[in-house]
């Protein structure tokens, strides 16, 4: 039996990708008893909060809208295409994959990836030693073949999360050409290695046995409440093969959030798995696109003409818009959309599932999400606007996210006189709340009052509409860049993290499911006339 779980955002956030993979082990477990046993199981972590991509924090990344299909295709549909033969060679076990991420590769008309082998089996891209220092490094056992094959099964000696360049000589992580590939890899996270004489290989996804499952299920029903976040990469990998040493446990530079039990927690899990065999499935000829962040979310949406022709990626994707210039490069990307003719949208930004009226501007690199704009805007360049469906008190609201795409959101200072330390659109924040008549008091921020950020600011108005809600925030937006004052005082504001706690997931998606109609009246109306 193949199984399919999504792990939803919310749990991926407290607990982490390993501590919610857990959770979602006791799951199995309590619904299935033995017969989990031969289940072959594909679990996706859906994206925690996704601060660094906030239009896919209401529903998660999983269901991130792509640029192709009518209708739309989403991530989780990738995922289910480029993983459709991995159940016919795969022994009952679990698949575990995050939700922002792309791997293409290429292997023989007779080989198949194979995940058969007890332990932990993972995926492995060549990439420079750049990219190496953001994922996960593993340094192979010796290898006898002369030349790279498209496919290699090889065993990994340890694994580093995030290594320096130091650290991958160090450990011989680094790999030289033998006769080396004449596939061409540019693009994606992966630059090409025609150019490089050296080069690590990275993970992706990774396939974990039953039996190991079973005993890292048995490990959580003993420890009962987990108190800190688990990585399933940091804290799974390193503790795999015969190189594995427990140094790794106290290293916590690459930690989100660092608790007091994260130590102890880490020695167990290396204490649990030390021994456990890392299997690593090379792909010579591959690519690993990451799109967890607004910066990537643009590039490869926009601008990356490698995934754009791999994929079949369209500038506008079943959407009303005029159209745009072939002879334009860095195009704009329209997505399950409607916008009249006399609108516009700059190279570099994407629109998806929205309305434009016939006065509104789009400036280059912005993304709009979720919203009605009916009324004359011009967004500037790199604005983020993003709105929500929220349900209050039984009533149905709405409020718009507004920002900047390279406003870092998970910034945090501890106390209220550090907060002239974060930034909105480029300007202090202290000057922004001046700007919008607001005090700087701990009301001004929902959740923990030792953790600040714009991610729980209460800065963004609450409104009956939604036509209203994306008005009011633009304004407020404005404001900021035009340094002219624009009172909040009067409006109900809730932070991005109550918005999230509020949301109106049937209401967001009514919305979508209107805008699919009206284009497909459209289209039919167009089929009609041009017969």
């Amino acid at each position: 039996m193949f199984l399919l779980i999504l792990l939803e955002p919310k749990l991926v956030h407290i607990y982490g990708n390993g501590g919610s993979t857990l959770c979602a082990l006791r799951c199995l477990e309590k619904l299935y008893g033995d017969e989990w046993n031969s289940f072959t199981i594909l679990l996706i972590h859906s994206g925690g909060y996704s601060q660094r991509l906030p239009n896919a924090s209401a529903l998660g990344k999983i269901f991130t809208a792509l640029p192709f299909g009518s209708p739309i295709y989403q991530m989780l549909e990738l995922k289910l295409a480029m993983y459709i033969d991995f159940p016919s060679h795969m022994n009952p076990g679990i698949l575990v994959t995050c939700a922002d991420d792309i791997e293409l590769y290429s292997i023989g008309e007779s080989e198949y990836i194979r995940f058969d082998k007890p332990g932990f089996t993972a995926l492995a891209h060549p990439s420079s030693l750049t990219v190496g220092t953001t994922h996960g490094v593993f340094v192979l056992e010796p290898f006898n073949y002369l030349e790279h094959r498209d496919l290699e099964y090889r065993s990994c000696h340890r694994f580093l999360h995030k290594p320096s360049i130091e650290k991958m000589y160090q450990f011989d992580a680094v790999c030289r050409p033998r006769n080396f590939f004449q596939q061409n890899f540019a693009g994606g996270d992966i630059p090409s290695l025609k150019l490089d004489p050296e080069y690590v290989y990275t993970d992706s996804l990774f396939y974990m046995d039953h039996k190991t499952a079973k005993k890292l299920l048995a490990f959580y029903e003993k420890i009962g409440t987990l108190n800190c976040e688990i990585d399933a990469y940091g804290d799974f990998l390193q503790a795999l093969g015969p190189g594995a040493t427990v140094e790794y446990t106290r290293n916590t530079s690459n930690v989100t959030k660092e608790e007091s039990e994260l130590v102890d927690m880490r020695q167990r899990i290396f204490h649990l798995l030390r021994g456990t065999s890392l299997n690593v499935v090379v792909l010579n000829n591959s690519k690993f696109y990451h799109i967890g962040t607004t910066e990537e979310y643009l590039f490869h949406f926009t601008s990356d003409s490698n995934l754009k022709s791999e994929l079949g990626l369209q500038s506008i994707a079943f959407s009303i818009f005029p159209a745009i210039p072939e002879c334009s490069s860095n195009k704009s990307c329209i997505i399950q959309s409607i916008l009249d003719s006399r609108s516009s949208v700059a190279p570099g930004s994407v629109v998806e599932y929205s309305r434009l009226g016939p006065d509104v501007s789009v400036g280059e690199n912005c993304i709009i999400s979720g919203s009605c704009i009916i009324t004359t805007a011009v967004l500037s360049a790199h604005s983020f606007v993003c709105s929500l469906s929220l349900k209050m008190n039984r009533h149905l609201k709405y409020s718009t996210m507004a920002c900047g795409v390279q406003d870092n959101l998970k910034k945090n200072v501890k106390t209220l006189s550090d907060i002239k330390l974060l930034q909105f659109f480029g300007v202090c924040f202290l000057s922004c709340l001046d700007i919008w008549n607001l005090k700087v008091t701990e009301e001004l921020f929902s959740g923990n009052k030792t953790c600040l950020s714009l991610w729980n600011a209460r800065i963004f108005p609450v409104c009956s509409s939604l036509s209203d809600s994306v008005t009011t925030s633009l304004k407020m937006l404005n404001a900021v860049q035009n340094k002219s004052a624009f009172s909040l005082n009067k409006y109900k504001l809730l932070s991005i993290e109550e918005m999230l706690f509020y949301k109106d997931v049937e209401d967001m998606i009514t919305y979508r499911e209107q805008i699919f109609l009206e284009i497909t009246l459209n289209r039919k109306q167009s089929d009609l006339e041009t017969s």
